[in-house]
Formats: C-alpha cells, structure tokens, sequence
C-alpha cells in the first residue's frame, strides 16, 4: 500500500472512501512483490496494479465490494484456481491478497508519513483471528508505535519490534508470531511494509553521460546528486533531472556526506570523471563506506592505472574487489543515453542478484527476490 502512498493521501484528505487490495504474498513467477497495491475510490477510479495486469479486474471488483460492505478479505491467485485461465495469473504464479477498506485508524497517518518522506512501517494483520484481519499498527523509526492488531497486548509489543527491524533494513515482507505475543501458540502472521526516503545516487562528474544517467537514476526512484569541482559544468542548466547540485571536490563532498550519516546501504556512487586527480581520493574513501554499489568509468587502461593508485593509496584487496570498473554492462553501448542503461542494468542486477544474462534460453527464476523469498517468514522486498 505504501507504493502508492501519495495519491492514496491525496484521496483521504479529499474524503473519498478508498479501498486498497495489497499483495500479502507470493509464489512462483508473480510479477509483483509483497506490498504491492491496487487501490479503488468510491466513484471507481483505480490506481497501482497487483499483478501488472493479470487478476486487476478481480482484485477491482473486490475493492468495490469492499467499499460497499466494509468487511476484510484475503485471496489468492493463481494458475492452480478453476478460473485460472479467465483470472488468474497466466505466467503460473499465486499471489495472496489482502482487501480492506480504508476508514480510520492509523492507516490514514501511515500513508500521509510515507507520501512526505517519513521513515514509517505499517503492520497489518492477515492471518489469524477473522474479527482482527486487517487491524494496523503504525511503526516510528524510534520504535514507537500507534494503533493495535486488536489482540494481546504483546501482540502489538513484539509486532512493533520485528517491524522495527524491517524498516531499519527497509524491507517488505511477512513476519509469524504467536497471537499472544510469543513465539509459541496460536500463530498469526503480519504484512509489514516499510516506507523510507528514497535511496541516494551520488554522481561524480558533471560529463554528458552523467546527465544521461541522472534522468535514468530519477526514473528508478533515487534522490540523485551531482557534483564536480568545476563550476562552469556543475549547473542546474545542464542537469535538470538532479534533486541536488554541487560544486565540491567530490572526496571532500563524499566525507561530508559520511560524516553527517546522509549515506546508507542503499546508496550508489557513481564516478564518471576519469581523471586520477578526482578518481583516487574519492575511490579511496568510497571503498571504505557501507554503502550498495560503487562504479567508476574509464577504459581497461584507465582502470589498470587507477587499480595502482588506489593499492599505492593503502587500499587493501577487499575494498577494491568491490568496485565496479569500468562501469556497467556489456550492452555494447557508445552513446551516453545507452551507456546510462548500461550503468543502470547493472546496478538493478547487483541490487536485485541478477547475473545480466540474457534470459531467453535461461533456466533461472526471473524474479531473484521472490525465489529467495518465503511467504510464511520473515522476509521481504527492497523498499
């Protein structure tokens, strides 16, 4: 649901009655991950998708019966059903889905914190008690809670503590517990879907293929800076995708950044100046950092010279087997659009643990997330 958050704020605070169908769980090829919604208002507008088109004229009409009785369901998908062929999800997957209306409680506040940036988590309840499917609790970043699953008070305790976790790795996903709390007993088992700012593409030098790549970056959902030390190439003229320009020596914009705990594990850095000046004591304090992906640009020859500096610099084999060089996938691509792509694919593969081949002729899952995920435990999807 939190996919969606800001046009579903935006229909709340108009006061329309809304109500939301949310992917719970997954099996086999679903093309969607858990927390992935389609939401219907009073006057049947839809927006979001659970299934990219597969089981949409279902799930719609459940949301508008949803609206008119009010009551909470869950169900599931699939090729295995009778209707499979009229409704279900021709690619072979299921899908689990949770239905609800949205009328008050903290479900209201958890989309307004997502639509404006806010780290937040909303538990739902999906398994367990009837009278309680679909009952919210909404998660702070400093474990702080509002709402409650309807159950034992533990319940709501250990339910906040294991969104807690999630949200800090921002992650969706399911997580099992005993109703009352325990690890034992009745189970029930939670949705949890973790809303957090969106992750940071840093690009160093303010090159035409920066440019590209700051308009590719924007349309995967990074917050994407620039920065050069040049001032007459750093300029919002030239790069007006960027949510932030500067004009910085890129290691001391880098260090700055680090210092301040404006960088996490979700942050890519992107190096396209190669030029040994900008590159070494950037790349040198880069490999040290936490963060999700490093790359640098340059041809073969430049990444043998730089690999030099960097190991003359002290930095140790660990942290330079960490970085991306020369950038990218082999797409064959020449121009800086095609080379943005190319940056790009490889930054979703290594996100995602894809291995950028081709997958026609392929035996592997398509969807690497939803074959290492478990429906019935704690795991879950990149926020």
């Amino acid at each position: 649901m939190l996919d969606i958050a800001e046009q579903l704020d935006a229909l709340v605070r108009q006061g329309r009655d809304v109500a939301v169908a949310t992917v719970v769980a997954v099996g086999g090829s679903a093309p969607r991950p858990p927390g992935a919604a389609l939401a219907v208002d009073g006057e049947g507008t839809a927006i979001g998708s659970v299934s990219g088109g597969c089981v949409e004229s279902a799930v719609y009409d459940l949301c508008r019966q949803a609206l008119d009785d009010g009551r909470t369901v869950v169900e599931r998908f699939g090729y295995s059903d009778e209707d499979a062929f009229a409704v279900g999800l021709t690619c072979g997957g299921t899908i689990d889905v949770l239905v609800t209306p949205v009328r008050g409680g903290v479900v209201p506040a958890a989309l307004a914190a997502a639509a404006s940036g806010e780290a937040a988590a909303l538990v739902r309840l999906v398994e367990g008690p009837e009278e309680l499917r679909g009952a919210a609790l909404l998660v702070r970043p400093d474990g702080s809670y509002e709402g409650g699953l309807g159950g034992h008070r533990e319940l709501d305790r250990t339910a906040a503590g294991e969104a807690l976790a999630l949200l800090d790795a921002g992650r969706t996903g399911t997580v099992e517990i005993g109703a009352d709390g325990s690890r034992c007993g009745r189970p029930v088992t939670l949705l949890v879907e973790s809303s957090r700012p969106a992750p940071r593409m840093l690009v160093f030098g303010a090159i035409d293929f920066a440019a590209a790549l700051t308009r590719v970056g924007a349309f995967l959902g990074y917050r994407v800076t620039v920065c050069d030390a040049r001032p007459v190439f750093t300029t919002p003229a030239r790069f007006p995708d960027a949510d932030e320009i500067v004009v910085e020596w890129p290691h001391r914009y880098l260090t700055a950044e680090a210092e301040a705990g404006r960088l996490d594990s979700r942050t890519v850095l992107c190096v396209l100046t190669h030029d040994p000046k900008f590159d070494v004591p950037l790349l040198e304090r880069a490999l040290r950092l936490p963060v999700a992906y490093i790359g640098a640009m340059g041809s073969r020859r430049t990444h043998e010279d730089r690999d030099r500096r960097l190991r003359e610099a002290g930095v140790a084999e660990p942290e330079l087997a960490r970085l991306r060089s020369p950038i990218g996938l082999d797409l064959g691509a020449r121009t800086p659009e095609e080379t943005a792509l190319s940056i790009a694919a490889e930054i979703v593969a290594h996100r995602r643990g894809g291995s950028g081949a081709p997958l026609a002729g392929a035996h592997t899952p398509i969807h690497k997330d939803a074959a290492r995920r478990s429906s019935h435990t704690l795991a879950g999807t990149p926020g």
